[in-house]
């Protein structure tokens, strides 16, 4: 064996006579079952030829298959999910210059949007849930009265056989008296015979609206003369209208105004004309202006007891702002006439838009009241001129002229005020 030094092969096994570049190499083409050829050195730069072949590849091309991600096959493949189709991917590659690839939106999301415009267009969003509009919505609610509600009682709400008639129409009344207001609405309540009892509808109307709806009412007594409209209710304050007007420089919130009027059970407020016999100065349209004007500002209704007149000072400031009049008629044939009177005298000094949108009321005053009169012809006869007409039968608690509670009303009144209400609200402005 000879002395001199063993030559070993390296890590690799190839030989290092053929590897030291001293003779001529020969090329020969790679196969795919051949080793990768070493590149001289250690460490991370020591990579094959085929690693250096995979990362001269473009940049989108060294991306995961479909099949490590299954996340975005899911996502790409149109047929795992229904909806509207996608709009088609530009091919995968190096991105083009100038050219935006579409950004990509669920078909969930596409499909809720085009729901909701699809529901914008329809009356209350789409949504529409009226009892009056739906199967079953009067069946819902537990009954209140009658034999209907002695049935849910008695089963302990297992058979509910629902709403009455009755009841479903004055759950209708109640919803015409909340017609919403985008700015204050005054009525003028009219009548140019005494005695019809036209301030008792003025207390009762105006507490019937207060005790609905979730606006300020208030009732302003502008009778030049005594009125009696502060009897109605429980007299909080000895404050008139004529106060309120000395001191209009200081009112500046509603507590400011709230010191003038009195409120009723029913939320009512009422600013009372001036009581005292020795005021020789009457009530005048300048007054009567200066008074709405500042009350407007603070009230949603404002109802206005006029006097009995049509030629005083006050009546023109009353009509030259009211929005609505309500003339108030008796049972009787003269309380009748009085009241086409009052129509006819608007007509013919320009007032006939108030006398087309006006609301009669028929009041039965007294209890034999109209027994010779047939009240349907009278009612017959004023709905061809104004928009509305509403009878009022008797009531003993307002017979005796007192203060006005709505809990001691028969039945049947308080369900007329409640139409008189639903009445007035129709002519509210959309």
């Amino acid at each position: 064996m000879p002395d001199g030094p063993r030559t070993e092969p390296d890590a690799s096994g190839a030989d290092p006579a053929t590897s030291s570049g001293d003779g001529p190499t020969t090329s020969t083409a790679p196969r795919d079952d051949a080793v990768p050829e070493p590149v001289v050195g250690t460490g991370p730069a020591a990579r094959t030829r085929t690693d250096r072949s995979r990362d001269d590849r473009p940049r989108d091309d060294r991306r995961p298959r479909q099949g490590d991600r299954p996340w975005r096959a899911a996502r790409d493949d149109g047929s795992a999910e229904t909806g509207p189709q996608r709009t088609p991917t530009p091919p995968r590659g190096r991105p083009q210059t100038g050219v935006k690839r579409p950004r990509w939106t669920a078909p969930e999301a596409i499909e809720a949007r085009a729901a909701q415009h699809r529901r914008g267009d329809e009356p209350h969003g789409g949504l529409d849930l009226a009892p009056s509009r739906t199967g079953h919505g009067s069946a819902g609610r537990p009954p209140t009265s009658g034999w209907r509600r002695w049935v849910y009682v008695l089963t302990g709400g297992l058979v509910n056989p629902g709403e009455s008639p009755a009841e479903l129409h004055r759950r209708d009344l109640v919803a015409r008296a909340n017609r919403p207001l985008i700015s204050s609405h005054k009525i003028a309540m009219l009548s140019l015979k005494g005695g019809v009892g036209k301030t008792t509808v003025t207390a009762t109307l105006g507490a019937t609206f207060a005790s609905h709806r979730g606006d300020r009412v208030v009732a302003v007594d502008a009778n030049p003369d005594r009125g009696t409209l502060s009897q109605k209710i429980p007299l909080e304050t000895t404050a008139t209208v004529r106060h309120l007007l000395r001191d209009a420089d200081r009112v500046r919130r509603y507590s400011d105004v709230r010191a003038y009027t009195s409120q009723g059970v029913s939320r009512l407020e009422v600013l009372a004309s001036e009581q005292d016999p020795a005021v020789s100065e009457a009530f005048s349209e300048d007054d009567y202006r200066r008074a709405v004007d500042l009350l407007e500002h603070f009230y949603n209704l404002v109802l206005t007891d006029c006097g009995t007149g049509l030629m005083h000072s006050a009546m023109y400031g009353v009509l030259g702002m009211a929005d609505q009049i309500v003339v108030v008629s008796s049972g009787s044939i003269d309380g009748a006439r009085s009241a086409s009177a009052t129509l006819d005298w608007l007509d013919a000094h320009g007032y006939g838009a108030l006398v087309r949108n006006a609301v009669v009321v028929i009041n039965t005053v007294y209890r034999r009241a109209g027994g010779g009169v047939d009240l349907d012809r009278v009612a017959e006869h004023f709905s061809g001129r104004c928009r509305a007409v509403v009878k009022v039968p008797f009531d003993p608690h307002l017979e005796e002229g007192a203060e006005i509670d709505l809990e001691r009303l028969e039945e049947t009144t308080r369900t007329a005020l409640l139409e008189l209400a639903a009445a007035v609200a129709d002519g509210f402005p959309v």
